[in-house]
């Protein structure tokens, strides 16, 4: 993985020392909440309904053990035991003190982490396939790409005050596992008679206003990708509405002057931006990519002993294939029943950092589902990795089934919120809790958010649930036939809202009308799209 040369060092100690400053004046009363409040997004801190929060990076959802243990250490010092795995591939401590903040921040970059630009309207944390370097169907390893992003977006002059926050998303595999095409920008990484490039998608989102992002180009070569991504931004920000919070994305002007026009605009600005000569020389590129080169695999291709059935369950469900023979890729579910998604106590953050040392080439990944990977792992080792996991509650086998929920923190913590959402991912975990019946029900991904600007992705779920405020009560409104995935679309509402019991008890009964309708291996998503809603809506509504 990338380590910081003494630039980034010194960047992020200089921006501790600033915000340090920044913090002791706001406290001294030398400036008012409304003058602190741009300074402290620009360091990822939020003031939510009940403490600060602070949104912490991890470039492309990587991290080795000891950055791990140093996520543990933060939520024991200075949070409430726990942290928060985000969809951005982040980790969030709710309970932040305003007066330990830049401490925490100190300590953060003695282990090569920060919080820099994981708020404001910049360019957000760049995301990418939390399988890079392991899956079998890539064509590239999409890591050295999003690094380089990571490094020219970061405190990039032209973009630091963009009309609103700006998304990307890398990968190399024709299956999506980043939902990349809901991204501000998205880039495929392909080949064309054997030329790397990338396919590029500019225009998708989720929350008030869902949209798909079109093809603006087939092919960018990977020698001009910089300067063409830097010319979409342009062009964007020449034109992106900043007297509208809700029409400033990228999404909606691509959508306002068409994807036509928009590439052909973009077109021309790249002409003039290649002249300037940002695209990184050929020695950089290597140098970044030498970072990510592949571990000293050296295990024999041997699969493990399946007696124990709850084991087999397990490998069935969570581990997946890794293009290395005698290796595998191990996920970790932080969905227990009846938890929090996402959650994770400082004890399990240290387990897993173990894991990674002992077994995983010291190698994290954190999910956009709001799980962990465990990307390199012997096959000789998994039994062991999972007797652990087990010990720290963490080897719950719903990978992709109903209980493995994205749920964004909701109105329990966040003050822009209209609904709780964590309550609501517990009770239908709860409901399903037996695991044969999960397994029976298969692939179903369930993704719930606690208003409509949509961080729990409830747009592109199988089964999405948004909470909204009707006068003064929560109410849960549902959406069928979302996905992420390469087959992606945007979910559409089935009706009428619930409240908390009754949307429970609607998606129940959309599981049912699906094993009656179901075709075979047909997933939820199947079903629906070959059926459509109203065999679920006459169902639920009668």
């Amino acid at each position: 993985m990338y380590k910081y040369d003494h630039f980034d060092q010194s960047i992020v100690d200089a921006r501790v020392a600033e915000f340090r400053d920044q913090v002791n004046r706001r406290i001294a009363g030398e400036i008012t909440e409304d003058q602190f409040k741009p300074l402290r997004l620009m360091n990822g801190l939020y003031l939510q309904l009940h403490a600060y929060m602070l949104r912490v990076a991890i470039p492309y959802g990587t991290l080795d053990s000891r950055q791990m243990r140093m996520l543990a250490h933060i939520a024991r010092k200075y949070d409430r035991d726990y942290g928060h795995f985000t969809t951005r591939q982040n980790i969030q401590y709710n309970w932040i003190k305003l007066e330990e903040c830049a401490d925490l921040l100190e300590e953060l970059a003695t282990v090569e982490m920060h919080a820099i630009q994981t708020s404001g309207n910049c360019i957000r944390n760049i995301s990418s396939d939390q399988y890079a370097g392991a899956a079998a169907d890539e064509v590239a390893d999409p890591r050295p790409w999003a690094e380089l992003l990571r490094q020219w977006s970061t405190f990039h002059p032209e973009f630091s005050y963009l009309p609103r926050k700006f998304k990307i998303a890398v990968i190399a595999s024709p299956e999506d596992r980043a939902a990349m095409r809901l991204h501000d920008i998205g880039l495929e990484l392909v080949r064309q008679n054997g030329e790397l490039g990338a396919r590029v998608f500019v225009g998708g989102g989720m929350g008030r206003t869902p949209m798909i992002a079109p093809e603006i180009n087939p092919f960018v070569k990977a020698d001009d990708l910089l300067s063409y991504i830097e010319a979409c931004l342009r062009v964007y920000n020449r034109y992106g509405r900043r007297d509208n919070i809700y029409k400033a994305r990228i999404k909606i002007l691509v959508h306002e002057i068409g994807a036509d026009e928009y590439r052909r605009q973009v077109a021309e600005e790249f002409a003039h931006v290649k002249t300037l000569g940002i695209d990184p020389p050929l020695a950089e590129l290597e140098r970044i990519s030498a970072f990510f080169a592949p571990p000293a695999f050296d295990a024999a291709d041997v699969e493990p002993d399946r007696s124990d059935p709850d084991f087999a369950v397990w490998l069935d469900q969570n581990v997946k294939p890794h293009k290395q023979a005698g290796y595998a890729i191990v996920n970790i579910s932080l969905k227990p029943i009846g938890g929090i998604p996402g959650d994770a106590t400082s004890a399990q953050i240290d387990v897993m950092a173990d894991l990674a040392e002992q077994y995983g080439f010291d190698e994290l990944r954190v999910t956009h589902a709001q799980n962990i990977v465990l990307p390199h792992v012997a096959k000789r080792d998994l039994h062991a990795v999972w007797q652990a996991l087990r010990e720290a509650d963490l080897a719950h086998a719903n990978l992709d089934l109903i209980s493995d929920i994205i749920a964004c923190p909701g109105l329990d913590y966040c003050s822009l919120a209209n609904a709780r959402s964590i309550p609501v991912a517990q009770k239908i975990a709860t409901r399903f809790a037996d695991m044969d019946r999960q397994r029976d029900l298969g692939e179903l991904k369930l993704k719930i958010s606690g208003c409509i600007n949509a961080c729990g992705h409830h747009h592109a779920g199988h089964i999405g649930i948004l909470g909204v405020d009707r006068k003064g009560v929560e109410n849960y409104q549902l959406t069928f036939g979302g996905s992420g995935a390469e087959d992606v679309s945007i979910g559409k509402i089935i009706g009428p809202g619930f409240d908390e019991d009754g949307v429970v008890d609607a998606v129940e009964k959309a599981t049912e009308v699906y094993k009656t309708l179901r075709e075979g291996d047909e997933r939820f998503i199947d079903t629906y799209r070959r059926v459509g809603l109203e065999p679920f809506k006459e169902a639920i509504y009668g």
